[in-house]
């Protein structure tokens, strides 16, 4: 391995920057030139690549989102937009990639890497979800949950002080590990995530049980993929059944994705960009970096992608216990 590039796709999440940064650095540290693509597999597509070093990744590790950018392609679905990926990199002489995002970007490392046999790909889990199988955490997870927290705990003094019932709908479409953790760290009332039923009629039943015993405030947070149709439709539920509750929602929303990466966040990204490198040094490819009770591990991207990573079951005891 003589060149290899790196790019992020999918969405943005913090501590990207600080994985580009181990990439690049760790990269240099092996005599291994590193290009840099702009917008993902768009760019690739586009050849919108320039050639970095450890200079291009100075004061970024503090930075969230993406310098390299991000972006969603349809042409790269296509074997024809692939094709000009793969003309690009010929020309360029890259042999090896570097993708750091989700389980879509992996599905396209996995289909690029299938079609240009002779170029070995790794994947970095970016993504605040936090849903991939294979590794405790994932890039960015981290910070989203403290930034949702703050934001928590910011409306509940408002609740507090007007006797108000908020329902905060956090991200999540498809997993429930934002709301779960952030439902626990902030202390809230109730927590409704896409892996469980919601049921209005128990939620109701818990509020009328707060309202006679004069509790009359409260924070509900909801994953926006809950079954009970995110937070402005729960809270429009509840407000029929059981109108003494003055109802707020908060829509939280990208302010998740974005702000500074945590220092948890940035040790993990770094680990990650670092793993990466010596994964493909070591002959590694089509496999994710995870991080398995403290250990760099390499992961298929056919378990990453096809298995998501479950919900414990004592946190969601944990939930109804301290709620």
């Amino acid at each position: 391995m003589n060149h290899l590039a790196v790019l992020t796709s999918g969405g943005d999440s913090p501590g990207m920057n600080a994985c580009i940064r181990a990439v690049v650095r760790t990269a240099g540290l092996n005599n291994i030139r590193v290009s840099g693509v702009y917008r993902g597999y768009q760019g690739l597509i586009e050849d919108d690549i320039i050639e970095v070093n450890r200079d291009h990744v100075r004061n970024t590790i503090h930075r969230g989102g993406t310098w390299l950018k991000t972006a969603r392609s349809d042409e790269f679905r296509t074997p024809e937009g692939r094709q000009k990926a793969i003309a690009n990199l010929r020309a360029r002489g890259i042999d090896a990639l570097v993708v750091i995002g989700g389980d879509g970007s992996f599905r396209g490392a996995t289909a690029l890497s299938a079609e240009m046999e002779d170029l070995p790909v790794i994947g970095c889990p970016g993504t605040i979800d936090n849903d991939l199988f294979g590794t405790d955490l994932t890039i960015g997870y981290d910070t989203a949950v403290n930034t949702a927290v703050e934001a928590v705990d910011r409306i509940r003094d408002t609740a507090a002080s007007h006797n108000r019932l908020f329902f905060v709908e956090v991200m999540g479409r498809d997993a429930g590990f934002i709301a779960l953790r952030t439902g626990i760290a902030a202390g809230a009332e109730a927590v409704l995530i896409p892996e469980t039923t919601t049921y209005i009629d128990e939620l109701v039943q818990k509020l009328e049980t707060d309202w006679k015993e004069r509790r009359r405030s409260g924070i509900i947070v909801v994953a926006e993929g809950d079954d009970g149709g995110g937070a402005i439709e729960v809270a429009r539920k509840v407000q029929e059944r059981f109108p003494q509750w003055e109802t707020k929602v908060t829509v939280l929303g990208h302010i998740q994705r974005g702000g500074r990466p945590s220092a948890q966040d940035r040790i993990l990204a770094s680990r990650m960009g670092h793993g990466a490198v010596l994964g493909l040094l070591q002959g590694q490819s089509r496999v994710m970096v995870g991080v398995q009770s403290g250990q760099v591990v390499y992961v298929p991207f056919e378990q990453a992608t096809k298995h998501h990573q479950a919900i414990n079951p004592y946190l969601l005891e944990l939930v109804e216990a301290l709620g």
